[in-house]
């Protein structure tokens, strides 16, 4: 076909240009707006398109679709990276969504611009990048084998095709940021004011007030009490929780009719027969070393220097010395020096590094190996005791399976004889059953769905049925903790309600308080720095107020003060405050404070040279991530507005997690 395409013949151009000119023709059936809009779905899987801007970009241009999978994956790994449990991945999807349409935007214009990373970018990236000297130590290249490995199981990508597609895809986006930011500077006086700031350090008294010390000094009488009760109604209108009456009788193994279940030696050997693979014992060997550390890559003189010592003590072994004397006073092994050396069995399945595994497996009870070579040192192995594969006897393990025949019998039984009392008092209560039975029947107070229940191990099961039944239900069987069911039914239902002013009073100090903490807080800081700005000393202001005050030490932006917090935070405009200067209330919301400088020490111009360059290139990055976010903020406006973004799927917003 391409070389029929290649001919230069009329016939083969006309025939061209009419499957050209049918395919534009269906390109502006399917996407120009008003003409096909509509017919079709979404396409399966897809959560947006993103093609080039305008009519000629959606006549002509290619379009990239981003996968529902890719964004759930990116918030997945958001969250991971985060540290979020894995259900919060949900609540990041709006944020993986942004940086999706963003990676394709940004994609779209390195093209548009010939910025594309090309293949031998990416080649030049892996052996000279930050992944240089994994794949390319010593500037050899690890092997096709250890790269798909690593990349595969080290890195998690299904394929290097799918890694070297991402990497290009990255080094495409450094390339567009260094086109649209190679004016971005900065000039020498703002890296000097950047320096002289990050570099000042100040010493301040601090007046601190804290949320309990306006909690303590709000004392109101029971008539604000009921006050407050009353305009809060709707706080309260189910402050008591739902509760329920329930009877129920409670049976455990010495209830059943007959008494326990008795395990047979048929049922022994059964549960043998089907559980053998539990009792197969794998060939080990119990052993104990010498470990003379000469780490892989060590010098051959430090390698030389172990070898010898190891040999030295290996010679000692073979004339008879205690192994575990020897052990304790030369093993550089911390993990078994001080027991002799001792380290348990060793089986065939990669517990300890090769080269020891093969020597250990291959000693004989009372044998020691030769030395043996490791990535950690020189080892000298003895072997103890040695087990050949073979699986325990049924006589040996009858006495571990019997307990678990017993209570699995038990409960069999147990859970069966709970059924027939819950049929039995279906018909005749449960009041009549447990007599019937010789068993009683409890009925509980009115209890939350929290519990607890007197006289059951484990309420959990039985309550949450019965704040799932309805009153009058039949009864119905929960477990109530190991070795023990319960028979219940609902009685009566307490729905959730207000509490009267009596029955609450106790709970409504710390709410009141809680309602009034804010603001008076608030009050006392603006009061305090108040007067201390008018009296130019913040400790005269704070004795008539009856605030204590601290002096911190000398500190920069980077401290954490004690009652002041963060220094990066409200308490940095301290920094710009001249010597004795008094700042406003700092409320940070449990606390604030008002501070007074006391010193303030500027870096000297020794200083600000040291950090000059760093603090440059702090500030050159800054701006670059300044004026590449306006560009890709207009950007994506643009595309928006050109309809070159379609988003196929939106998404609803979850709620937050119960007791978020």
């Amino acid at each position: 076909m391409i070389r029929f395409l290649q001919s230069d013949n009329r016939l083969t151009k006309a025939i061209f240009g009419v499957v050209i000119g049918a395919a534009i023709i269906a390109m502006v059936v399917t996407l120009v707006p008003g003409i096909y809009e509509g017919f079709a779905g979404a396409p399966q899987g897809v959560y947006a398109t993103v093609r080039e801007p305008g009519v000629i970009g959606r006549l002509f241009g290619s379009s990239e679709n981003i996968q529902s999978t890719e964004v759930a994956n990116l918030a997945n790994n958001l969250a991971q990276r985060q540290g979020y449990p894995a259900q919060f991945a949900q609540f990041l999807q709006p944020q993986a969504q942004q940086i999706l349409l963003a990676g394709a935007v940004e994609k779209r214009e390195a093209q548009r611009l010939g910025l594309i990373a090309t293949d031998e970018d990416v080649r030049y990236d892996l052996q000279h990048g930050q992944l240089g000297q994994l794949f390319f130590p010593g500037g050899q290249y690890i092997g096709d084998d250890k790269y798909r490995q690593f990349v595969t199981q080290q890195i998690g990508f299904a394929s290097t095709q799918e890694f070297e597609d991402k990497l290009r895809d990255e080094l495409t986006q450094r390339k567009l940021v260094a086109f649209i930011t190679a004016n971005a500077a900065v000039s020498d006086n703002a890296v000097r004011e950047e320096v002289r700031q990050q570099g000042s350090k100040i010493k301040f008294d601090y007046a601190a007030i804290t949320q309990d010390d306006v909690a303590k000094a709000i004392n109101p009488i029971d008539s604000e009490l009921q006050s407050f009760f009353q305009k809060n109604q709707a706080r309260y209108a189910t402050a008591i929780p739902e509760e329920r009456k329930i009877t129920f009788i409670a049976v455990d193994a010495g209830n059943l009719p007959g008494g326990r279940p008795q395990v047979t030696d048929a049922d022994l050997q059964a549960y043998y027969n089907a559980h053998k693979a539990d009792y197969h014992v794998d060939e080990q060997v119990k052993v104990r070393h010498i470990l003379i550390s000469a780490p892989k890559g060590a010098d051959a003189k430090t390698d030389a220097a172990a070898k010898a010592k190891a040999q030295s003590l290996l010679d000692q072994i073979r004339k008879g010395a205690d192994f575990a004397a020897l052990a304790k006073a030369n093993s550089q092994d911390p993990g078994s020096k001080d027991s002799g050396g001792e380290l348990g069995y060793v089986k065939r399945n990669h517990q300890m590094v090769p080269e020891f595994e093969k020597a250990a497996m291959a000693l004989k009870p009372g044998e020691t190996s030769d030395l043996v070579r490791s990535d950690f040192g020189y080892h000298i192995i003895q072997a103890e005791a040695r087990d050949e594969a073979h699986d325990k006897p049924l006589s040996e393990v009858a006495p571990e399976i019997r307990p678990i025949l017993e209570q699995q019998k038990s409960a069999g039984a147990l859970q069966s004889f709970a059924s027939q009392l819950a049929s039995e008092a279906a018909k005749n209560g449960l009041d009549k059953t447990a007599a019937a039975h010789n068993l009683h029947a409890t009925t509980t107070d009115y209890v939350p769905s929290g519990g607890p229940v007197a006289g059951l191990p484990d309420a959990t099961q039985m309550l949450q049925g019965a704040f799932a039944q309805k009153k009058g239900d039949a009864p119905r069987v929960a477990s109530a903790g190991t070795g023990e069911f319960v028979v219940y039914s609902t009685d009566d239902i307490h729905a959730a309600h207000a509490p009267t002013f009596a029955e609450w009073k106790g709970h409504l100090l710390d709410d009141y308080r809680a309602d009034q903490v804010p603001n008076l807080l608030q009050a006392r800081l603006t009061k305090l720095a108040t007067r201390a700005q008018e009296l130019h000393d913040l400790r005269k202001a704070a004795a008539e107020q009856n605030v204590p005050v601290k002096t911190s030490d000398l500190v920069g932006r980077d401290a954490n003060v004690p009652d002041v917090g963060q220094m990066s935070g409200p308490a940095s405009v301290a920094f710009d405050l001249p010597k004795g200067g008094i700042t406003g209330g700092l409320n940070s919301g449990s606390s604030g404070a008002v501070l007074q400088v006391l010193d303030k020490q500027e870096p000297s111009p020794d200083e600000i040279a040291k950090t000059y360059a760093t603090r440059r290139t702090e500030l050159i990055e800054r701006k670059r991530a300044e004026v590449f976010g306006v560009y890709m903020g207009t950007l994506l406006d643009r595309y928006k507005a050109k309809g070159a973004i379609r988003v196929y799927q939106q998404p609803k917003q979850p709620g937050l997690p119960i007791g978020m």
